[in-house]
């Protein structure tokens, strides 16, 4: 099979340009192991992206394998919906048991999207159920990215994508976003960025049911990175509000951070958190809105009012899914993976602190393994980042630049030889593309 003919003749690429990819020789990629993927002509790619954030604990490890195996020969699907499985009662059991303070209810959906989408619906229903029907809008951050459904676009709206619906969208008010690296106070930080957030939900608060935003990183608006305090100190205001806070840590959950959970790096307890990509280590598709016990007990139907939550997914809480996030879990516990994510972390952090200094560069930042790179329009912006993506490609490194900003997002698990040929790399088509 000539297979770059036939995914021309039959696949539909997301976010792609289709005029554009049909003149490239992209990669078809056959196999992965650790950091490492492969192509249909045997090239070997370092993975830079984690394959679109999702797979912290690189690819093929042996344990999640295995146990996807096992589980699909016992039981390969049940459904949730008025009766239970063993794998996702164990996973659930364990959810509850890493996540901050008393979150210990768990509820699956098949990807983030259709996770935000479920916790967008819990709590407007939550009010609902309380009598308060009047607290239904939701709020969130200018340029957040929640997901592509109808209902997770509206709550952010990033024009290049969603252009072509704006006008069936229904917009959620949005709070202006802390955007560090346009900030001329963001070396010595006092969250004047916040006082937004403040006038904005006190103003518009006997109508707010929830606040929902990425913690501390804006992923699609350019890897957006911001302190944690912003997250601490926006669940005080919550909480004084009488308003829910949902995080959505699809992206920065399970370790990227340097924490468990972005949660714990602001160490505080939010009402909702949606969890995705590497809740199963990004080996199968499955999300989950974990909430506590006394947010659960709100949906517990009353003589003259059935409060059940009447919405679900064929796949919620897919046996094999569920064995994959259990090994994951257990993957993180017995090699110690957020210790052991120091190592590129840190050699991140080195790394693009040299880039910053290089002409051209406006500024770098760093948190855990995350790092974004931003070029000044006078430096190429947007088309030096496009040309830096090609030539990392051909140098054996997938990236994926997201406008005037480049980054690097490694597997927890990439080692210091790893890390330091992904940088050098990286380094060499920084140098190439900027234009001085």
């Amino acid at each position: 099979m000539n297979f770059r003919e036939t995914d021309l003749l039959h696949l539909w690429h997301p976010y792609t340009d289709t005029n554009k990819f049909e003149q490239i020789d992209f990669p078809i990629i056959q196999s992965a192991s650790g950091v490492r993927l492969k192509d249909s002509n045997g090239k070997e790619y370092l993975d830079g992206i984690s394959s679109w954030w999702c797979v912290n604990l690189g690819h093929s490890h042996k344990h999640v394998v295995n146990s996807i195996v096992q589980q699909s020969v016992s039981l390969q699907h049940s459904i949730t919906g008025g009766m239970s499985h063993t794998a996702v009662i164990e996973l659930s059991e364990k959810l509850s048991q890493v996540t901050p303070g008393d979150l210990n209810r768990v509820y699956y959906a098949s990807d983030g999207a259709s996770g935000i989408e479920a916790a967008l619906r819990m709590v407007i229903q939550y009010w609902w159920n309380l009598g308060q029907s009047e607290k239904k809008n939701i709020i969130s951050l200018s340029g957040a990215y929640h997901g592509d459904t109808m209902g997770t676009v509206g709550l952010g709206f990033l024009p290049k994508f969603h252009k072509p619906i704006e006008h069936v969208v229904n917009r959620s008010l949005q709070i202006p976003a802390p955007i560090c690296f346009h900030c001329a106070d963001s070396e010595n930080c006092t969250l004047q960025c916040f006082k937004d957030a403040e006038q904005i939900l006190t103003k518009h608060s006997k109508t707010t049911a929830a606040v929902i935003i990425e913690p501390v990183c804006q992923g699609a608006a350019g890897i957006r990175i911001y302190p944690p305090e912003y997250v601490t100190k926006l669940r005080k205001l919550c909480t004084e509000l009488d308003i829910l806070l949902i995080l959505d840590e699809i992206a920065v959950g399970f370790g990227r951070t340097g924490k468990m959970f972005a949660s714990d790096l602001a160490e505080i307890q939010p009402d909702l958190m949606v969890v995705g990509k590497s809740l199963t280590a990004g080996y199968l598709p499955m999300s989950a809105v974990i909430t506590t016990e006394e947010f659960f007990d709100s949906f517990r139907s009353i003589p003259g009012q059935d409060r059940t939550f009447y919405h679900g997914h064929t796949f919620s809480g897919n046996p094999i899914a569920a064995a994959a996030a259990i090994a994951a879990l257990e993957v993180f516990e017995k090699e110690n993976i957020i210790e052991q994510s120091k190592i590129p972390a840190n050699l991140l952090k080195s790394g693009f602190e040299a880039f910053s200094e290089k002409p051209g560069v406006h500024k770098t930042k760093t948190l855990g393994c995350m790092s974004s790179l931003e070029i000044s329009e006078q430096a190429g912006g947007a088309k030096a980042t496009e040309k830096m993506a090609i030539l990392a490609l051909k140098e054996g490194l997938i990236i994926r630049p997201l406008g005037p900003i480049v980054y690097l997002w490694p597997p927890l698990v990439t080692n210091k030889s790893e890390m330091k040929e992904m940088l050098s790399i990286f380094d060499y088509c920084l140098d190439c593309c900027i234009s001085v």
